[in-house]
């Protein structure tokens, strides 16, 4: 059909639209021509109606396609990998239990306006206790009038690095607990300042790290839009955009940015204790360049390492003098058997800046 179409209009018209007319309505039409005197006038004129009505035609259809698909992906919900896992998959249970976590935790007014914080992401039979303070401390801070507008929750992937940094794309993720709104403004506007920072799903499929901290924010701060994001490599570029973009979303929003994170893991209970306490001396002082320095693939005593030094260096561009330590423990203390196999060390920390 199309090599007939071009050999009674041979311009550039032809080529145009002889491909859809082949593919929409090319058999029909040669019944049809069947039927009539080659090279009459009617033969052009079924060819010219072709040529008019069919390439419409196709693209009503197309039209009407695209927009049933766009409303069945309007609205894209992610849902957590860890439920039954890492967290309970009840949802009474869950929400239970992490109210549980913030309301035995005790803190101090921290009086200004909680920018960051640092919450470990174990299993929360291990670490959930450790987290609930720092939840505490943003609920509270939420409560005397420092409620942020979006959360930051910055994770890592254990299971292999990558470029840059991942954003989760969507409308909402769903745990247990309910849905929580993803903030897309405040995620487009992060990527829209470095070519490092990218919507990126893949390598969220699966990972933990960031997604543990959710029910958390859901009981702390419900009805807070939230981003999650995972640090793939360990490039100073990469933090220095990351930070960069913070400060101008920071211009436009109250943002609170969590990075998720245990402490150091080794077999020797002493030494975890030891070395967890004195980097979480380095985070009371702000001192960021001595935790990356202290760190190494083989002493990690930040296993989410990139995340930890964002959220302080993006609290110190925002004024904020200090860290403040909440809890601190290990499986150790409270699973001794697990003494001399293998113990992991859980600090939670938050950084205050002056509104």
């Amino acid at each position: 059909m199309e090599e007939l179409f071009m050999r009674f209009f041979p311009h550039k018209f032809g080529s145009v639209f002889a491909s859809p007319i082949r593919l929409l309505g090319g058999q029909s039409l040669i019944k049809i021509l069947k039927f009539v005197p080659e090279n009459s006038g009617l033969w052009r004129l079924i060819l010219l109606t072709a040529f008019l009505i069919v390439p419409f035609s196709a693209m009503c259809s197309q039209s009407g396609g695209e927009g049933k698909m766009s409303k069945k992906a309007e609205r894209i919900v992610r849902k957590t990998f860890g439920d039954g896992r890492w967290f309970p998959e009840n949802r009474e249970v869950l929400y239970s239990m992490v109210n549980g976590y913030i309301e035995n935790a005790e803190v101090e007014d921290l009086g200004d306006r909680i920018v960051g914080a640092i919450a470990p992401h174990a299993g929360y039979p291990y670490s959930g206790k450790v987290a609930g303070y720092a939840f505490r401390a943003i609920r509270d801070n939420a409560r005397a009038g420092h409620q942020p507008e979006t959360v930051l929750v910055l994770g890592i992937s254990h299971r292999g690095g990558f470029p840059g940094v991942a954003i989760m794309d969507g409308h909402a993720i769903k745990t247990p607990v309910g849905e929580v709104e993803l903030d897309r403004e405040a995620a487009e506007l992060l990527v829209s300042q470095s070519p490092l920072i990218s919507f990126n799903y893949a390598p969220h499929a699966g990972e933990h790290s960031a997604e543990n901290e959710i029910p958390f924010v859901q009981a702390a701060l419900p009805g807070t839009k939230i981003i999650v994001a995972l640090i793939g490599d360990h490039d100073p570029q990469t933090l220095h955009d990351l930070v960069e973009a913070l400060g101008v979303l920071a211009k436009k929003k109250k943002v609170l940015v969590i990075a998720s994170s245990d402490m150091l893991h080794d077999p020797n209970y002493s030494l975890v204790t030891r070395i967890d306490r004195e980097t979480l001396e380095k985070v009371k002082s702000m001192d960021h360049s001595a935790i990356r320095k202290g760190w190494s693939p083989s002493k990690q005593t930040f296993c989410g390492i990139m995340p930890v030094l964002a959220v302080m260096q993006f609290a110190r561009s925002q004024g904020c003098k200090k860290g403040t330590v909440l809890h601190y423990r290990n499986s150790g203390d409270d699973f001794p058997e697990s003494r001399g196999r293998w113990v992991v060390g859980y600090g939670s920390a938050v950084f205050v800046a002056p509104e």
